[in-house]
């Protein structure tokens, strides 16, 4: 064999890939596909209709049931909890059961809990004992029951790098070509104005105007890149996190000021989320809405920017 399963572990598989090693009191069953270079601890289970990619860790106490699909380079906790019949009952068995996909490089804490049939995004964190109900976006740390995005893996933008005045004259390079650009604003004893001379101060034409308002903190909104459009956000109450994403390299800026645009060119993926509860979002569009424009998918958007 090709790979190594301890005296006191149980591999039925022969669909195991180079260096795979498989300890004691681990038990593959016979229909699972494993990838290579993957550690499997010990009391780790494996059911038949299971796929795992390449250098994937399965700390102990691990179970893996039919459904679940383990991208390449997947961290999994101790103990950490799949399912896959959303009504389970005692000698009642679905048609079929769930798939849950975890992405590329994802990683989940000990303890967590997941779900039948959610997706786990490319370069996610689980935190420890989290409950994980719905989908997980690509590079969010989601933590707590029900488990809810705390923020991003990225690169933050340094304090220092952010204009601190909402009178602040210069811009501000982000990745992937986005940009930070002062918003002018006016104020007096009759109150504050924003104000941008779209021939000027926006870096397109726009097209389109449109607001956000009304979110839930807890949710997320955005995720998704333009093929062609650009935008404009400008947080006009309140205050959003947003993360800016080339694929390579992702971003975060607050949101917390009419003062302060965040431009986003075309092919960079975009994230908002932490809406404070009086949060409006303008955003400036170079593009009428068109469906076909939008890149939804992130492992779609990363090979599109590979291309």
């Amino acid at each position: 064999m090709s790979f190594f399963v301890h005296p006191q572990g149980i591999c039925e598989s022969q669909t195991v890939g180079e260096g795979t090693r498989v300890w004691a009191f681990a038990h593959v069953l016979p229909g699972a596909v494993i990838g290579a270079d993957c550690n499997l601890n010990d009391h780790v289970f494996v059911e038949n209709d299971v796929i795992i990619g390449d250098r994937v860790t399965l700390k102990s106490g691990v179970q893996v049931w039919d459904g679940v699909r383990l991208a390449d380079d997947v961290f999994v906790g101790p103990n950490v909890t799949f399912t896959n019949d959303p009504f389970p009952r005692s000698k009642h068995y679905p048609e079929t059961f769930a798939t849950t996909v975890v992405g590329r490089g994802a990683s989940i804490g000990g303890g967590a809990v997941i779900l039948p049939g959610v997706r786990i995004g490319r370069g996610a964190m689980v935190g420890a004992g989290a409950v994980v109900t719905k989908d997980v976006p690509a590079n969010a740390v989601v933590v707590g029951n029900p488990a809810r995005i705390k923020g991003y893996v990225h690169e933050p933008v340094a304090d220092d790098a952010v204009p601190v005045a909402s009178s602040a004259s210069h811009e501000v390079a982000l990745i992937g070509g986005a940009r930070l650009l002062p918003v002018t604003v006016a104020q007096d004893l009759r109150g504050s104005l924003a104000a941008l001379e779209l021939g000027r101060d926006v870096p397109f034409a726009p097209a389109r105007f449109f607001a956000v308002f009304g979110v839930p903190s807890k949710d997320v909104r955005g995720e998704h890149a333009h093929r062609r459009c650009e935008q404009l956000l400008v947080c006009l109450a309140g205050s959003v996190r947003c993360i800016v994403d080339d694929g390579n390299r992702r971003q975060e800026v607050l949101l917390d000021r009419p003062g302060l645009g965040l431009y986003m060119p075309a092919m960079t993926w975009g994230t908002q989320f932490d809406y404070s509860p009086d949060a409006v979002l303008g955003v400036f569009a170079s593009l009428p809405y068109d469906n076909e424009d939008y890149i939804r998918d992130y492992d779609e958007f990363i090979a599109a920017r590979q291309a």
